[in-house]
């Protein structure tokens, strides 16, 4: 492990020093929120090999101890880090119809695990840490015995969660934690470390991920940009039949590799194009697109009211929460097709 290795993203830096300035210590249990893409899991892991680092360079892990050496390594006999079973998968080669299969929640077999890990002493005596990813993946059971273990924190024991939606957890559990928000880099600051890493027209892709430039590289190193450039056009320039424009979105979805769209993806950013339409006609601004997509999605809102795209935005809310399991991909396109052009025609069937 190099000094480089768990380093947090330099826009955290204030962040960063303020958590090791504080009176009180850190907190046995910690929960890092903040939008996704930003570094949160960067910043987890840096905290992670400082608590156990062995002879720290200040506030940073020294990178050369058998303990750091054992945390690059994966096999740390004092950290856990606690995903869900379809995230452990991500990262290891595994076929498709096995990543469709495994689970997206963290289960209470999971943290139970944790007991004999948190209340037996640690190997090296010095701190644990355990790390939960992300931490409202977490089932009602398993959050119930989380909550177990941190009414009774044994001592040198410290717990980093992690969420980008927090408020998705119990109350008692963010009740024990210290919240700890980060926040997105500047524009100026994100768009020159897209650009150092290799991403082309990265500004357009930054904006359209919120300002998350983790998000905007992770979806540039899948191929996805020709196929978001695709969507953010059919939605520019929309026609007037619905089934047509479905028809358009449908082959974004069928790719047989990284590049293509998921439901999720698509809906998303329709959810980004609509909500930025209604900015616009209100405030005559966008939030999510900028650039080249800017000038035509201005031209849209002409003949919409403000009234039928919030309410097209609401529609695109509830349809979200179904894109991960549509009975009918098609008709489900087809549906937000139509509802899309009856906002752009000023809420009129």
């Amino acid at each position: 492990m190099q000094q480089s290795d768990y380093s947090y993203y330099h826009w955290h830096e204030s962040t960063w020093r303020q958590l090791w300035s504080a009176p009180a210590g850190l907190p046995h249990a910690l929960l890092l929120t903040g939008p996704e893409g930003i570094g949160k899991s960067a910043f987890a892991k840096a905290l992670a090999a400082r608590l156990l680092c062995e002879s720290p360079n200040g506030n940073t892990a020294c990178g050369a101890c058998p303990s750091c050496r054992w945390l690059a390594g994966g096999n740390h006999p004092d950290f856990r880090h606690v995903v869900s079973e379809a995230d452990a998968e991500s990262g290891e080669e595994a076929e498709d119809a096995e990543r469709k299969k495994a689970s997206r929640q963290i289960r209470i077999d999971q943290i139970r695990d944790l007991e004999g890990f948190v209340f037996v002493g640690g190997h090296r005596q010095g701190a644990r840490v355990v790390v939960v990813e992300p931490a409202e993946a977490m089932n009602i059971a398993a959050e119930n015995s989380l909550l177990k273990i941190l009414e009774e924190p044994p001592a040198n024991v410290y717990f980093i969660l992690i969420s980008s939606q927090w408020r998705r957890l119990l109350p008692t559990i963010r009740s024990r934690c210290r919240m700890l928000k980060l926040g997105r880099p500047t524009a100026a600051q994100a768009s020159a470390w897209l650009s150092k890493s290799g991403v082309a027209e990265a500004t357009d892709l930054l904006a359209l991920m919120g300002g998350a430039p983790l998000l905007a590289l992770r979806e540039s190193e899948r191929g996805r940009g020709g196929a978001l450039a695709t969507l953010l056009k059919s939605l520019a320039e929309p026609g007037t039949d619905a089934l047509a424009l479905a028809a358009r979105w449908e082959p974004l979805l069928q790719g047989k590799n990284d590049g293509a769209l998921t439901m999720e993806n698509l809906v998303g950013v329709v959810q980004k194009w609509i909500f930025d339409l209604g900015l616009i006609k209100q405030a005559g601004r966008a939030r999510f697109l900028v650039g080249k997509s800017a000038g035509p999605a201005a031209d849209l809102v002409k003949n919409a009211s403000a009234a039928g795209l919030i309410r097209c935005y609401n529609e695109t809310i509830k349809m979200r929460a179904l894109a991960s399991h549509p009975l009918n991909p098609r008709l489900y396109l087809e549906d937000m097709a139509e509802r899309y052009l009856r906002a752009l025609a000023g809420g009129r069937a």
